[in-house]
């Protein structure tokens, strides 16, 4: 696996302490905000795709109920500081490359932020465009193998792939206990929408930047430099997601 999936997996596996889970809850609260920003200010997940993509990632980490409802009710009720999407493009140690989303009411803040945290670890910030073509932009839909995730019955990649296809689908990829399955970005929508129709568990859908040309590392310590790096870009408050293209083999996570 590499780019998205790769990072994704690792993330479930190191955990987070409470710290982190806190850190987390604010930017998905930032992401609702936003997402009610956007849709003119409808707090109805159910009329808003963008706000219901947000819920649907907040729930998927375990955001307490009470805190999603919070967080439409202060977008909605215009308390919030309007927050502005920002995207940065890099490098990070070894050559890999990055992308990176914000959220932020001070973007002086955000960039020096970003760039503070490439250069401080072995990266470097580039210019808009300098990696955007390695990737592309596409729905992805992170589908439950397990049966007890809520559909009462297991599916396997197969089962998936065959069910996406008929939903609109482009392609699938295995991830540990979960399937991916990408759409081109107009038809996020739908494809999510069918596939959980058929019975399949969804436990988040979103657009995302996915690598097309794949940077391998080869070592442990550039392993591990490359994990630390995207560690501390996303430990930044305004940073929401962080996107690379590098592809590191199993064993060489095992430990980090």
């Amino acid at each position: 696996m590499s780019g998205h999936s790769k990072w994704s997996t690792i993330k479930r596996q190191k955990g987070a302490n409470d710290a982190k889970r806190a850190q987390l809850f604010t930017k998905l609260s930032k992401g609702i905000t936003l997402a009610v920003q956007q849709g003119g200010g409808v707090g109805d997940p159910d009329s808003n795709f963008k706000l219901r993509l947000a819920v649907e990632s907040a729930r998927a980490a375990n955001m307490p109920k009470d805190n999603i409802e919070r967080a439409i009710a202060r977008a909605s009720g215009k308390q919030e500081a309007n927050l502005e999407e920002a995207k940065y493009e890099g490098f990070g140690p070894g050559g890999f490359s990055v992308i990176v989303e914000t959220l932020t009411d001070n973007n002086q803040r955000t960039v020096a932020e970003v760039k503070n945290a490439f250069n401080k670890n072995g990266g470097n910030l580039g210019n808009e465009g300098s990696v955007l073509y390695q990737f592309e932009r596409r729905g992805v839909i992170t589908v439950s193998k397990d049966p007890s995730a809520g559909s009462g019955q297991g599916h396997s990649l197969d089962d998936v792939f065959l069910l996406a296809a008929d939903s609109g689908a482009e392609d699938v990829e295995d991830a540990d206990d979960h399937v991916l399955v990408y759409t081109k970005p107009e038809d996020l929508a739908k494809a999510r929408d069918g596939l959980s129709s058929q019975g399949l568990t969804i436990s988040e859908a979103e657009l995302i930047w996915r690598p097309v040309v794949i940077t391998e590392i080869t070592d442990k310590e550039s392993a591990e430099k490359a994990l630390n790096f995207v560690d501390k870009l996303e430990s930044l408050d305004d940073v929401q997601k962080v996107y690379v293209n590098f592809d590191i083999p199993d064993e060489l996570t095992v430990d980090l």
